[in-house]
């Protein structure tokens, strides 16, 4: 970023201890734990500052060995603008690319935007998966920087509409989840999904899929840690709750961390901001530990922006055995409910 002629760059913390005592440099600490390094015009005007910049402090996007960085990219699209939807995201790729995250998610239907005004309209914004255009590019910039990519899209499977997530690989597509729970109008343009939870095995760990009022059904998340998920990546275009104080968090970040400490699981949220034919969206992308404590965010309730965790997606199976007696899943009263809650998913979490 810039500040008229003064260069910002962000670094590793530890590249550059010393900053604060160079001279012709600023510093300044920012919230996820990164140095802000800024040159004072009078020496990069010089060139001096220029040299102690490129040369002594290196950008550092490194992640340790064992560790994801998982991005979520919180975009304001705009209703009907797709090719600037999708070209808005594809810079967000690129700068959490640039960070070193190597999961990304986006949010519900960030494509197309989300309050529809006829169902004309959302089949003319909806489009089939994999092949449709907007797959394809983020499929483009998850082979070109090596990435993981979910994103919510309208997708259209013949006469029918589904609020879907698409997840994509730097292989190319991998799958897709269908939002199971549709919210308020939704249930004018699309179907309920007919996919379940399908969990998906990736090198970088299982990812499984829900989409923004997905979360208020604990079935969601439990179905989703049975199969095996380490991670629940989590589309979403979260709104006001009747009730909420002004200055309050999302109620869906309290919903989240629930269901994380609950079923062991990393969840990563990613909202949209800004407001849409008089529907104001909460922002507040999150992404919480198996602990249920948030590990990066809430973010912003109005800016577009994007939050960065690096974490050790094993610890979520690792992580269940809280004690010597007791494990979150296998502590589960299967004689008085069924193990897999009625759904023909397998098990996968043992």
């Amino acid at each position: 970023m810039t500040f008229g002629p003064i260069t910002v760059q962000y670094v590793n913390i530890a590249t550059i201890a010393v900053a604060p005592r160079l001279a012709g440099l600023q510093a300044k600490m920012d919230i996820k734990g990164m140095w802000a390094l800024a040159l004072f015009p009078p020496f990069a005007e010089a060139g001096r500052g220029l040299f102690l910049f490129g040369v002594m402090l290196m950008v550092d996007t490194s992640v340790a060995p064992g560790l994801v960085r998982v991005a979520c990219l919180q975009m304001e699209p705009r209703i009907g603008a797709k090719e600037a939807n999708v070209a808005a995201s594809l810079e967000l790729i690129e700068e959490a690319a640039a960070k070193g995250a190597k999961l990304l998610v986006l949010p519900e239907l960030c494509n197309s935007g989300y309050v529809f005004a006829s169902r004309a309209e959302a089949f003319s914004l909806a489009e089939p998966i994999p092949d449709g255009p907007t797959t394809r590019q983020w499929a483009a910039a998850a082979a070109a920087h090596g990435l993981y990519i979910v994103a919510g899209i309208a997708e259209r499977d013949d006469e029918r509409l589904y609020n879907a997530a698409v997840l994509i690989g730097p292989d190319g597509y991998i799958g897709t989840f269908r939002k199971a729970h549709l919210w308020n109008e939704e249930n004018l343009y699309f179907e309920p999904g007919n996919l379940g939870f399908p969990v998906f095995h990736t090198p970088i760990g299982r990812i499984g899929m829900a989409i923004c009022y997905d979360g208020w059904f604990p079935e969601a998340y439990r179905l989703n840690a049975l199969a095996g998920a380490d991670i629940v990546c989590v589309p979403t275009n979260w709104v006001p709750i009747p009730g909420q104080a002004d200055g309050r968090e999302a109620m869906a970040n309290i919903l989240m961390m629930a269901a994380a400490h609950s079923n062991s699981l990393f969840i990563a949220a990613a909202d949209r901001v800004g407001v849409e034919r008089d529907q104001p969206f909460e922002g507040q992308s999150l992404i919480v530990s198996y602990t249920g404590w948030p590990v990066a965010g809430p973010a912003s309730r109005t800016r577009q922006e994007i939050i960065c965790a690096d974490v050790n997606l094993q610890d979520a199976r690792r992580g269940r055995n809280w004690n010597d007696f007791n494990q979150i899943l296998r502590d589960r009263r299967t004689d008085l409910y069924d193990e897999m809650l009625g759904a023909d998913t397998p098990r996968g979490w043992y």
